[in-house]
């Protein structure tokens, strides 16, 4: 797949996601390309060049994670930055029922106030917490999978999530080329069979993975 391709757009969207999206959800999802564009001019959120690749890269990227865990109804993002994939999953949650629900974890106050407005104008099930991971630990769980893109190696990012997976979620992370070196310098955190990673294929770029991480029971 060819991500960045001139004229993509929704429709090319749902078609490489492999499932339907109501036109609601796409209205959420405009209105997070929107806000997020209107942020960008003046906070340091997203280039010129990413907005571009907002259809093709950034939220194809992020929904597809939803099929990994199509049941699951509580979600935890961590480092969400620029929504990209909490806020994505939050667009798909808002017509699952009353009971879903992500919570956005970002400790830079003008990105976490970003993602409030976006949450607020979309009408998602987003709650922030402007808080550092360490301070969030296990938030307001159990959750049932978390999430990052883009925010720590594997060594780093599977203690931030450590006391979430612990309550029993699963881990959902995406991750790019370098894969292979993370998980090396990761074997120490896995705790020697403690957690088991599974590496999965991207639907997005072909170089990309997304990694599960579960608890071994």
């Amino acid at each position: 797949m060819t991500t960045g391709r001139a004229g993509y757009g929704p429709d090319e969207f749902q078609r490489d996601l492999g499932f339907d999206v109501s036109r609601e959800t796409l209205t959420r999802l405009e209105t997070h390309k929107r806000v997020l564009a209107e942020w960008s001019e003046h906070t340091n959120l997203v280039g010129p060049k990413e907005l571009e690749l907002f259809w093709s890269r950034h939220a194809l990227d992020s929904a597809q994670v939803l099929q990994l865990a199509p049941s699951a109804k509580r979600w935890v993002d961590l480092g969400s930055g620029a929504g990209f994939p909490g806020l994505i999953i939050g667009a798909f949650l808002a017509e699952r029922g009353p009971d879903v629900s992500v919570h956005l974890v970002e400790s830079t106050g003008k990105k976490a106030r970003f993602l409030e407005e976006v949450a607020r104008e979309a009408g998602l099930p987003a709650k922030v917490f402007n808080e550092r991971i360490e301070v969030f630990r296990a938030g307001q769980g159990p959750y049932e999978v978390v999430t990052a893109r883009a925010l720590a190696p594997l060594n780093r990012l599977i203690p931030y999530a450590k006391p979430i997976l612990d309550r029993g979620a699963i881990g959902l992370f995406h991750k790019g080329a370098d894969l292979d070196a993370e998980l090396a310098a990761a074997k120490d955190v896995l705790e020697g069979g403690a957690f088991r990673a599974d590496v999965l294929e991207s639907l997005s770029d072909p170089r990309g993975r997304i990694v599960r991480v579960t608890r071994v029971p």
